[in-house]
């Protein structure tokens, strides 16, 4: 399950702040999960996920210091653009926990329990390694764990900075 595990998500601290630096590494490997399947089908998938996490780094790196936290980012967007929530890393932030970061859920879940190749599939996450069908499950439970309480703690972060946008797809 190397795929995942490589950059896995971490236990957030008590105050549920998630760490950008760890946020953008762990993020930037889940594009390459899409070829597991083996079909360009999810390329649109995988470009708009590179798209808001390039918005994202693109704040981040101008001061690492500064944005630290995710959280950092939109208390900063808030207080510099008249526009916020509508803008830069707040808004590339909304789209990645409003569709790609549960499409990715809701893909791997689906992908694990009915895919037609499930060996194969099992056999991409590892990196073409062999490994236990059981062992591969238990590393795929380690690393949803944390995954889902990140998205959970995004998604509680834009509730209590009342950062929600009204946008339907």
């Amino acid at each position: 399950m190397s795929l995942l595990l490589d950059n896995q998500f971490k236990e957030l601290p008590a105050d549920k702040s998630v760490d950008t630096k760890t946020f953008l590494d762990n993020v930037s490997s889940l594009p390459s999960f899409f070829d597991c399947f083996g079909s360009s089908v999810f390329s649109i998938i995988k470009k708009d996920l590179n798209g808001n996490i390039t918005k994202i780094k693109a704040v981040y790196v101008q001061d690492p210091a500064k944005y630290a936290t995710l959280q950092n980012i939109l208390e900063a967007e808030r207080e510099a653009h008249k526009e916020w929530p509508k803008v830069g890393a707040t808004l590339a932030l909304m789209w990645l926990k409003r569709m790609t970061l549960p499409l990715f859920l809701s893909v791997l879940q689906a992908a694990l329990y009915a895919s037609p190749y499930r060996s194969d599939f099992l056999k991409a996450l590892s990196k073409g390694e062999e490994v236990k069908e059981e062992d591969c499950m238990a590393n795929l439970r380690t690393f949803l764990v944390n995954y889902t309480a990140t998205v959970d703690a995004i998604y509680e972060m834009y509730t209590n900075l009342n950062a929600e946008l009204d946008y339907t797809v």
